[in-house]
Order: C-alpha cells, then structure tokens, then sequence
C-alpha cells in the first residue's frame, strides 16, 4: 500500500508538472459566485452583462485564477420577481457554496436581495440597480453597488440642464423605486444649480406598461421647457415614437438616463431621437486607455459589439477579484471587509467603493443623441468621474441608516 501511494503521488507530481502554470495555480476547488439576474424579462440588457462577465472569468482563470483557484459564476434567473430572487438567494449560498451574491437590474429586486443579505449576513454586490435607497435609506453593511446611482447620473444630467434658459420641467419616470429617485435626484441637484425652476408636470407610467399617447398629451399640456425621461426599454420606444408623432419634444430640451445606452437606443434604428441630453455607453469611440482595451477584446470573443451592460458585467468581476484577492480568503467577513474602501482598476479606470456608504466611484458617459448611418449614436460626449457627483459623507451620514 505504501509503494503503490508512493507511485500514485509520483504520477500525480509528473501530471502537475505537464500542466501549465495557470492550471497549477489554479489546482483548489473552485471560489463560487452567485449570480442572480431577469435573464429571460430583460435579455437585451441581461444577455450582454452576462457576457461581459464570461469574458472577466476567462482572462480572470488564464492567468491563474484567484487564490490560486479558479472562479466560477452560477447564473440563475429570477424571473424578475423579488421573491423569487430571495429564495434563490438563498439557495445559492447554501447549497451551492456560493461565497457571495452578486447581480440584478431591477432596483424592486436588487433592494429585495440587499435587504436579504443584510439580514443573513452574505456579501451582495448589486452591479445593476441604481435606486439610491440601496446604499443609503436601506443600505447595510454587506451590500455594495457597482454602477454610478440615479443620484450620480441625474446629477450629471441636472448639471448640463442647469447651463440652459430652460426653467419650466416636466418628468416622466417609470412607478416604481428607481424612477423615483430618479427623479427626485434630478430634482434636487437642479434646484441647487437652479433654484428658480419650476417642475410643472409628473408623469409616473407602470413599468413596461406605458400608454405613451395619455402620457405625451399631458406632458405637452403642461407646456414645459424642458423634460427629464427616465423610460427605458420598450416604454422609452413608444414614449420616443408617439413624442415624435405629437411634436413634444420639438423646440425643446430633453434629458434622458439611460437613454443613450446601446440596449435601448439600437432598437430604435432611425428613429432614435436627435439632441436629447443622455447617459450610455460611446462604445464606437472607445479606442484609447482601458475602456478601449475592454471594447477590443469583447469584440474579439464574441464577434459583437458591447453593449452597456457588458462593460458592467466585466467590472463587476473586476471588482470581485480585487475583493477577495485584498481579503486573502473566502470568508464572508473577510470579503465585506475587503470591500470598504476597495480601490479596483477596472475597464473604465480607477474606481473606490467608498467606505462611507459601500458606493463606487464608476462614472458615466455623458453626451448628446444624434443620427449616423440611420441608427441612434452619443456625440460630443464626456466621461464624467462619479467621484464629483456624490453627497458629501455629512449628507450621507444623514441619509443612510445607523449601523
């Protein structure tokens, strides 16, 4: 027995030896994510980011994984329903040894998994949802979000609003958690730059139930200056095509978030709106510095061109493996811990979750919509840095919860 283990332990040295030193580095069992997501309800946003994270775990596990193992992602679809991403929540750090959770986009979901994770004690990154409540009014110490909040982009919208002769506007959100603060964001940091504008008119549709026609008569009735559209998806479509129709926004200035990320712009085609002020994503311009580099190599492995999404799903395990690599270890503690404060070199430059609310620094692309060769594109556009779109840590302490 003692012989025939010996040779055992002599093969196996000899194999070990043969592999490459990525695969030696990478000889532990797997680290596991969880990753919960609306892959089938929202497939054109979903489907990218998910690919973006496929790529980050291939460049991540070829040059040798994370603590000397390799990382794996579990996808699991929750339908979009808050329960159901609990439950699965659940499932994943308990029967499937997921070491932490990351994921969704509907900020309903990613508030109902931080809520969760709060409660149990497991680490949630939310890469998506941008509700300001998730860092703040509900915030807790295992949560942290990736993306730029609606607070950091509204700001940067309310801030080229703020420049114009425009003092009457009119909004247009979806009625649910996000579109609320989105528009109470843009509220607020217009009326600082501007404290004699005047908001004239609300309009609140249910998510992906918009009756866009009911909702440009009234915003047109209101005869606003300006308007700051928070639709997105199939609702941004028919809100563009029927304001389109009726001549809203002839005449006048129009601020879209998200409006001019490839998910919902491309679909649009040639009627995609011309002079909105946007957030998205230039993926056509990026050619220099780290978000260039993360433009070639996705187009590289998929033969595709990057959509939003997919530079969010790339940073998200980015961040990830700055994590755990700054823990040294998969314990939960350890990887919140790690988290406070985190500096990540990340595709689209350097970024911090700050320690004061678990809130990266990613920013956001801001320009203006225009037609080139009958599609939607972003022109004139600038990278703003979220660093300079926060609260101060004074109006974050009165924001978030005690801990």
């Amino acid at each position: 027995m003692q012989r025939k283990t010996f040779l055992k332990g002599l093969l196996a040295a000899g194999a070990v030896a043969a592999l490459p030193l990525s695969a030696v580095a990478q000889s532990g069992e797997p680290i596991i994510i969880g990753e919960i997501n609306h892959y089938k309800r929202m497939a054109a946003f979903a489907e990218p980011y998910k690919m973006g994270i496929e790529l980050a775990i291939e460049e991540t596990n070829a040059a040798g994984g994370v603590l000397g193992r390799p990382l794996e992602f579990i996808f699991r679809d929750d339908q979009g329903e808050p329960g159901e991403a609990v439950k699965i929540a659940e499932e994943l750090m308990t029967r499937d040894g997921a070491v932490m959770l990351t994921g969704t986009i509907l900020s309903n979901v990613g508030l109902a998994i931080s809520s969760f994770a709060g409660e149990k004690g497991y680490v949630y990154l939310a890469s998506e949802p941008l509700a300001d409540s998730l860092v703040w009014a509900a915030g807790n110490p295992y949560t942290f979000r990736l993306r730029s909040s609606t607070f950091m982009q509204a700001a940067m919208l309310a801030e080229a609003a703020a420049k114009t002769d425009a003092m009457r506007f009119a909004t247009i959100a979806p009625n649910y958690a996000y579109g609320k603060d989105a528009v109470a964001a843009f509220k607020e940091n217009l009326l600082r730059l501007k404290p004699d504008a005047e908001f004239v008119a609300e309009q609140w549709p249910a998510l992906f139930k918009i009756d866009a026609g009911a909702e440009v008569q009234a915003l047109e009735r209101a005869k606003p200056d300006a308007i700051y559209n928070v639709t997105f998806g199939p609702d941004l479509a028919k809100f563009v095509r029927d304001g389109t129709d009726r001549g809203l926004f002839e005449g006048r200035d129009v601020y879209g978030l998200l409006s001019g990320e490839p998910e919902y712009l491309d679909p649009l085609g040639d009627e995609a709106p011309e002079g909105w002020t946007v957030t998205g994503f230039p993926w056509y311009d990026l050619e220099d510095g780290p978000d260039g580099a993360f433009v070639k190599a996705y187009q590289a492995r998929f033969d595709d061109y990057p959509r939003l999404g997919s530079i969010v799903g790339y940073m998200t395990v980015q961040s990830i493996v700055a994590a755990l690599e700054k823990a040294g270890s998969t314990e939960t503690e350890a990887i919140r811990e790690a988290f406070e404060g985190l500096e990540v070199a990340s595709a689209m430059g350097p970024i911090i979750f700050r320690e004061i609310d678990n809130q990266s620094t990613m920013g956001a692309y801001v320009g203006t919509t225009a037609l080139q060769d009958g599609k939607g594109v972003m022109v004139d556009w600038e990278y703003k840095d979220g660093a300079n779109y926060l609260p101060s840590d004074e109006e974050v302490r009165a924001l978030r919860p005690s801990q």
